[in-house]
């Protein structure tokens, strides 16, 4: 598999974790008839901050995978990252769904997102310099 191939593949793995999470918030609307906002419905509420929270970090995750295989950075790293982040996506989205306050998923789930940000960052830095 090349480098790009790799990218893509977690472009293409995102592509439905968001599509999860969209589902679960039309789920928990329709569950709670809440049509618009969140109408001060606590699961809505967490279904909501689920899907912001991967809005917020996965998109600068994946261009920085897109960027390394655009690059060739080794297709081994791009899976090490890739895979990586959606574990801690997935942890972090049981994590918080599941509860409002401090649960071990949403905590290590937030702890591997960050590490992984790092890695991105410092990876895409160092392919672009070298």
């Amino acid at each position: 598999m090349t480098s790009m191939q790799a990218a893509t593949l977690y472009a293409g793995l995102f592509c439905l974790f968001m599509l999860v999470l969209k589902a679960n918030v039309g789920r928990v609307r329709t569950q709670h008839k809440v049509g618009f906002g969140d109408g001060g419905n606590q699961p809505l509420q967490r279904s909501l901050r689920v899907q912001g929270n991967a809005v917020e970090d996965v998109p600068v995750v994946l261009f920085g995978l897109l960027g390394l295989g655009a690059l060739a950075a080794p297709a081994l790293l791009i899976h090490g990252i890739g895979g990586s982040f959606l574990i801690g996506r997935i942890l972090h989205a049981f994590g918080l769904g599941g509860s409002s306050g401090s649960s071990f998923g949403r905590s290590v789930g937030t702890l591997i997102t960050a590490l992984v940000m790092l890695v991105t960052a410092g990876s895409c830095a160092w392919y672009a310099l070298t």
